[in-house]
């Protein structure tokens, strides 16, 4: 069962990366993992990618700067910022992005905003 449509998900917490990825797969999707801001750039200008779920606290360059790089690769790209912190939904630098998911043990509303910015 392949939707045919790839993820990129930039986060530095190990597990988070392999949590989603093996959900998402699990779904049907392609999912590529990135540990840092920097190298989720490199990712996106090498691949094709459809969505990117991006972490805000990294160390290096964190989601924001990300977020601005990714917006200038390519615009319409959607991204999901997937934090722990719901304060920054707040920050106008991160209004940018077309969705904003509060990390928690249920990736319910993560996988629903991804099949619905996807659909």
């Amino acid at each position: 069962m392949s939707n045919g449509k790839t993820l990129l998900v930039i986060d530095d917490d190990n597990n988070i990366r392999e949590l989603l990825s093996l959900e998402f797969g699990d779904l049907g999707y392609r999912v590529l993992k990135a540990e840092t801001g920097f190298e989720g750039i490199q990712i996106l200008k090498d691949k094709e990618v459809d969505l990117i779920i991006l972490d805000i606290k990294m160390p290096g360059m964190d989601g924001i700067e990300a977020l601005e790089k990714i917006m200038s690769i390519k615009r319409d790209l959607p991204v999901v910022i997937h934090s722990a912190y719901s304060h920054y939904k707040e920050n106008y630098l991160t209004w940018s992005a077309m969705a904003y998911v509060v990390k928690s043990g249920n990736l319910e509303e993560l996988i629903k905003t991804v099949e619905k910015l996807l659909s």
